[in-house]
């Protein structure tokens, strides 16, 4: 059967290397790093992607991961709980979904692919037909070739054209990093909401620090990663809380990351052999919390689409990007949607949200009204039909 490059060892990557196997194909991964990505933030794992992960047979050992964050809450400037709920009403949880950690999962993809051939430490430098020069100096041959390198994919930039034509900057940034958790934080998630702000601190039961995430409005920012800190640093000059104590940590931070909110728009996601999937295709961004399940889902349907055309490509990336389109512009309006519920704009804004808050706290229905506000989450994290996957 067809040999296959498969660009990046993303969730979507190794996801796609398994079913590929599975389907009778044999998979290459060419990976920049030397390893798997150990650490990262926490992910979840929702609708269709939990039905993918049960279908490989890892929906056990999914659920052992879990970070059991237990409860969530808001707190003002003087770290007074404004508002608390348990940990998966305050991720939008419902149905069984699962949140664990990046790194995590990427592990046990990985494991769950022995045998499957990866390289590690090398990249794509030139794509010609399906004829492959890797930045080593490699020159090899493949029947088709998958980009699963993420948001800021090397192999859309070569095949499809530069980063800026799909790109989209929402007009915020993200960033996250380890600190130590000086809160004494057992499995909770606290945030604090500014104008054009919003800083998240968080413990899990795998994790003897914690984690801090900042979102906040601003042009889309890039640098070095000295440049990246001053920007942070100025975005929450004046904060309140425990952000500036918070900000302490970033310089030492083995895991810094900082990147523009942004997600991918393309109207293919192939051209002649070479495909795109995850990030690289449809990145929906953080603020969506679908990005680890919109990459689990689009390597399922793809290894599938493959399969069901007998690897017939001008068949079976078509009908890839007919079932998932619907799929990736649902999730995508939530992370528009979401994006701007998380970083509110103004003062009157973050006052209003704080009463209203306060005000669900009280009432006997909270249940009911938190059941509508996560409603969206579960209909776009099952806004698909899954093909079959008997090989």
């Amino acid at each position: 059967m067809k040999n296959i490059l498969i660009s990046g060892a993303s969730m979507a990557g190794t996801t796609l290397a398994y079913w590929l196997r599975e389907h009778g194909f044999t998979p290459t991964v060419v990976e920049r790093a030397t390893e798997v990505r150990e650490g990262g933030y926490k992910v979840d794992i929702r609708g269709a992607a939990l039905d993918v992960v049960e279908r490989m047979g890892l929906l056990e050992k999914v659920r052992a991961l879990r970070t059991d964050v237990r409860t969530g809450s808001v707190v003002d400037g003087e770290g007074r709980q404004v508002a608390s709920m348990d940990g998966d009403s305050f991720g939008g949880r419902v149905h069984q979904d699962a949140e664990l950690h990046r790194g995590d999962l990427a592990r046990l993809l990985h494991e769950a692919t022995d045998g499957v051939e990866y390289v590690f430490g090398d990249s794509i430098a030139a794509i010609d037909g399906t004829r492959v020069t890797f930045a080593g100096g490699l020159v090899r041959d493949f029947d088709l070739v998958i980009g699963a390198d993420g948001l800021h994919s090397n192999t859309r930039a070569l095949v499809f054209g530069p980063e800026e034509r799909f790109v989209h900057d929402m007009g915020y940034n993200v960033s996250i990093f380890s600190v130590p958790n000086h809160l004494g934080l057992d499995r909770e998630e606290l945030t604090y909401v500014g104008p054009g702000r919003t800083a998240l601190l968080y413990s899990t039961r795998q994790d003897t620090g914690a984690k801090a995430m900042f979102l906040w409005a601003a042009a889309r920012k890039t640098g070095d990663r000295a440049e990246q800190q001053q920007a942070l640093a100025e975005a929450y000059r004046g904060s309140g809380w425990e952000v500036p104590r918070l900000l302490e940590a970033m310089t030492g931070a083995p895991d810094f990351y900082f990147d523009s909110m942004s997600q991918v728009r393309m109207d293919t996601w192939h051209a002649g052999p070479v495909a795109l999937v995850g990030d690289a295709a449809y990145c929906a961004s953080p603020a969506s919390g679908q990005g680890t399940s919109l990459a689990l889902v689009g390597a399922y349907v793809l290894a599938a689409e493959l399969k069901r055309a007998g690897g017939d490509h001008t068949i079976a990336f078509p009908a890839y990007e007919a079932r998932m389109r619907s799929f990736v512009e649902a999730n995508q309006a939530l992370g528009t949607a979401n994006i701007k519920r998380m970083v509110l704009s103004s003062r009157s804004q973050v006052r209003l949200s704080m009463l209203m808050l306060r005000l669900v706290g009280l009432l006997p229905g909270k249940d009911r009204i938190m059941a509508k506000v996560v409603a969206p989450i579960h209909r776009a994290a099952t806004a698909i039909d899954l093909p079959a996957c008997s090989p």
